[in-house]
């Protein structure tokens, strides 16, 4: 035997392959466990509990956040001034746009160093982040497209009006509008999944902004009135005759009024009028808007969504954007578009409650990304309604960069203290052991102080909008309490709840027994340090007024711990 035999039988070849192979095996099988796990954690919507909420890394999370001003995202020197102040206020998300005519600046050439320097700042700061889509349109408009599109109105044509001069509106009749939009948007996604799949610092996207026809109910352009006087496709008829019974009241009666044809033309089918004509274009801004969304889901799927310019009291389509998501439009919507997850409402009105609860469907997923044009305690009070009543994923304030000190303070200490129940707030979304509060107002600003009961448990609460007039002075004026008025109230224990807001002043009673009342056993301040409830002052005598109720004061955000009692 040669001196060399084990040397050579080490070095087996067959040995070697079969080594080799078993590495390629287990390398392959890790690679598997990898992806599958990244797509376990990649952010998705869930039903659970009866709310629905999104998943980050595989745990509910809850949207704390604020949108940019429309250019803030455009410059990343400028986003270093922006970073610091939304982290001061306890902020977790940051809604940014995404632009366009920044990324393709020349056609089929992507530049994505605006997003990934916005990317990078948002994981120095440990924020999320939601991208909105400027694509082909923003507030209907088409100003975020690239100059290569808007100078070439042949192959990229506008909408029109009935005289035929053009909009600034890109036409969603257009295969090459939507061609051009779609493959940018897929670009993005693409980049989104190279970059950030093992990070998912961004969490969800909005496709294009506020979408809708204006000044106009609908595109009058000659290709435009061609489909327009096609029969309606047969993907919408057969979603109106399959969901008949559940469609918007007005889109049923205009419907069966005209027969529920399957195969006529538009106004045939609804009806000549603005009514129909809003119609046409939710279906057609509808329908190209999802085909954009489907392409770059395909790419990478994350959750989706389109907001919605709301309508003021008396306008008629084309006054406001018309064919946008709203309540009246939403199964037009869901037939033109199912690759969009939910629709949401911006919420610049004051009548907030109205609005909010037309959106707060079981089969919408409940998401605010913009409000404003109020100051910050009744921004503060809406958030907390909408987390704890409407089973909210998520509340948006817009342009948080541009607050004063004090509104940056106060929207701060609310949302700190959301930040702390957090835990809580999903934990009991959709349980039955949570509600929201709100005084509602309506579109002129007037404020309904009506008290209003709800019931937890064994016991019910009396929320009250006023001061209690005090006994001992014999006096009956119940001055309002001054301020935002709203809250959450979470029950805890069989006896014991936590009660967060500002403006409002709570008795109890005991739910179910006639005649029986609920004392107050303590009140206690306090807050969760770490997670773990870190209690403050006890709050008796003249802070319950000798045990009669709970007061959430005026002026800033706070949480009670409340035990309560029953008594004959």
């Amino acid at each position: 035997m040669s001196r060399f035999t084990p040397i050579l039988h080490r070095f087996n070849p067959l040995r070697i392959l079969r080594v080799a192979l078993a590495v390629v095996l287990l390398l392959a099988a890790q690679v598997r466990v990898a992806s599958a796990q990244q797509g376990s954690s990649m952010p998705k919507l869930v039903h659970q509990h009866g709310a629905s909420q999104i998943l980050v890394d595989g745990k509910p999370f809850l949207v704390r956040g604020g949108e940019l001003e429309n250019s803030s995202a455009s410059s990343l020197s400028y986003m270093k001034t922006v970073w610091p102040k939304v982290v001061a206020m306890h902020f977790n998300t940051v809604l940014a746009p995404v632009y366009w005519q920044l990324i393709e600046p020349r056609e089929g050439l992507f530049d994505f160093s605006t997003l990934d320097g916005l990317i990078a700042g948002a994981r120095e700061h440990k924020l999320r982040l939601v991208l909105l889509w400027f694509g082909s349109w923003k507030n209907s408009m088409s100003s975020y497209v690239p100059d290569w599109i808007k100078r070439d109105q042949e192959r990229f044509p506008r909408a029109a009006r009935p005289d035929g001069s053009s909009l600034e509106i890109l036409s969603a009749l257009s295969s090459n509008n939507l061609a051009a939009d779609s493959k940018a948007f897929a670009a993005l996604m693409s980049h989104l999944r190279k970059t950030d799949s093992a990070n998912h610092t961004v969490i969800m996207v909005q496709v294009e902004n506020e979408v809708g026809m204006i000044p106009e109910a609908r595109d009058y352009s000659a290709a435009a009135s061609a489909v327009f006087l096609s029969p309606v496709p047969a993907e919408l008829t057969n979603f109106l005759a399959s969901h008949r019974e559940s469609l918007a009241p007005e889109l049923r009666k205009a419907w069966e009024t005209h027969g529920s044809k399957t195969d006529a033309n538009w106004p045939e089918t609804f009806g000549s009028g603005l009514a129909t004509d809003e119609l046409f274009t939710a279906w057609t801004e509808g329908h190209y808007t999802g085909e954009v969304a489907a392409r770059g889901k395909a790419v990478y799927p994350l959750p989706l969504y389109v907001n919605a310019a709301l309508v003021r009291p008396g306008k008629l389509p084309g006054q406001y954007p018309s064919g946008g998501p709203l309540p009246h439009l939403f199964d037009i919507w869901r037939a033109a578009a199912p690759a969009i997850d939910f629709l949401s409402p911006d919420l610049y009105f004051p009548n907030f409650v109205e609005w909010a609860r037309q959106y707060a469907l079981p089969d919408n997923p409940m998401f605010i990304p913009e409000t404003g044009r109020a100051d910050a305690s009744e921004m503060s009070a809406n958030a907390l309604y909408a987390y704890g009543q409407l089973n909210s994923m998520g509340y948006s304030v817009y342009a948080p960069e541009f607050l004063e000190a004090g509104e940056e303070q106060t929207l701060g200490d609310a949302y700190d203290v959301i930040r702390q129940l957090t835990p809580l707030i999903l934990e009991n979304q959709g349980m039955g052991h949570m509600v929201g509060i709100r005084a509602a107002a309506d579109f002129g600003g007037s404020v309904d102080l009506t008290p209003q009961q709800f019931t937890l448990g064994n016991y019910t609460f009396n929320v009250r909008f006023r001061e209690l007039a005090p006994i001992s002075t014999g006096a009956s004026v119940e001055p309002e309490v001054p301020g935002a008025h709203g809250g959450v109230i979470i029950q805890i224990g069989t006896d014991e709840f936590l009660v967060a807001g500002i403006g409002m002043v709570v008795t109890f009673g005991t739910n179910g027994e006639r005649d029986s009342l609920a004392g107050i056993a303590s009140i206690r301040e306090g807050s969760f340090v770490n997670g773990v409830w870190t209690p403050g002052r006890e709050l008796n005598g003249d802070d319950d007024n000798q045990g009669r109720y709970l007061r959430m004061p005026a002026g800033k955000f706070t949480i009670r711990r409340v035990r309560l009692y029953h008594y004959h």
